[in-house]
């Protein structure tokens, strides 16, 4: 009988300590993870606050007047553009027709 006490006193010795062993790792990697986590969010805090802050100034300055009139295109030398880069194999004949047609319906 004493063989059996001791025996399972021993297991509770082992058992117990296994567990506290346990505990502790787990305690200390829960702080480990937890610090890491919270870095983690306030990064992403950061990041957020950054993207929803609007642009210093953004709402301060007025909208450009529209420009009083489109400056006038030289059709000439669009054309002579279109011509080069059809030369050069650029441009196919339909691509060059097509652009051709653009320029002077414009």
């Amino acid at each position: 009988m004493p063989g059996l006490i001791r025996g399972v006193a021993r297991t509770a010795v082992v058992a117990g300590t296994a567990t506290a062993v346990s505990g502790r790792v787990q305690r200390r990697q829960a702080e480990k993870y937890a610090e890491r986590d919270a870095q983690i969010y306030a990064d992403r805090e950061a990041a957020y606050q950054q993207q929803a802050a609007p642009p210093p100034q953004a709402y301060a300055e007025p909208a450009p007047a529209p420009a009083a009139a489109a400056p006038e295109v030289d059709v000439v030398a669009q054309l002579k553009g279109l011509a080069e880069l059809k030369e050069q194999g650029i441009l196919t004949e339909e691509e060059f027709a097509a652009q051709k047609a653009k320029i002077l319906g414009s």
